[in-house]
């Protein structure tokens, strides 16, 4: 398959490019195994002004160096010290805007997916979340920084399945109380109705509502 260009990573819009990366695909071919999912689930973070963004205020540190570096790159971070979240580096460079993928739907390899999740293939829980998805493609912080445009890449995004508006869920990010008028941004996105997509499916920060 033939990856995205990454010029098509390069817009500012975060917001836009969080809503098109639903039904593309990303493939992996980690350890000599073939795994693929269609993104169901996305969240834009956007530098330097959402406070939800680990670059907020253009913060420069080890952890956040991929982020200003060129566009459609993966932003591969250590959540709580256990669960790997894979992210798309977007926007010009010295930006640090990122599309955080938090679910997709398995597609191809789902005997291995099956494998590294120790759970049968049938079960939505394989792939329905951040830390999830990345154990089943066999994403890693190893993996910080490539590109998913170069066909060599470990891991590529490919075009998929459209995805009409009407599809589209948008709603407040998941749990990003700290970055308090931020955390109320419709910046999450959404396939309606896919069971792949991460629980709650509804967010609502009501100790935020009176900002």
């Amino acid at each position: 398959m033939i990856p995205i260009p990454q010029d098509w990573y390069a817009s500012e819009d975060v917001v836009e490019l969080a809503r098109n990366l639903l039904g593309k695909m990303i493939i992996s071919r980690v350890g000599d195994r073939f795994t693929s999912g269609m993104i169901v689930e996305t969240e834009a973070y956007r530098a330097p002004d959402d406070k939800g963004s680990h670059a907020y205020g253009n913060r420069h540190t080890k952890r956040t160096a991929t982020m200003f570096g060129p566009p459609g790159c993966a932003y591969v971070y250590l959540c709580y010290g256990i669960h790997h979240l894979c992210n798309v580096v977007t926007g010009p460079p010295d930006t640090a805007h990122a599309v955080l993928i938090r679910a997709v739907e398995p597609i191809e390899g789902t005997e291995h997916i099956s494998h590294r999740r120790s759970m049968p293939q049938t079960v939505y829980h394989l792939t329905n979340g951040p830390g999830k998805w990345t154990k089943a493609l066999g994403i890693t912080t190893a993996l910080d920084g490539i590109p998913y445009h170069d066909p060599s890449s470990p891991v590529i995004i490919c075009e998929g399945k459209f995805i009409a508006n009407e599809q589209i869920i948008a709603g407040p990010r998941v749990g990003i109380a700290y970055a308090k008028e931020c955390a109320l941004w419709d910046w999450r996105f959404s396939i309606r109705d896919s069971p792949w997509v991460s629980r709650p499916t509804r967010v609502s920060y009501p100790e935020l509502e009176d900002l």
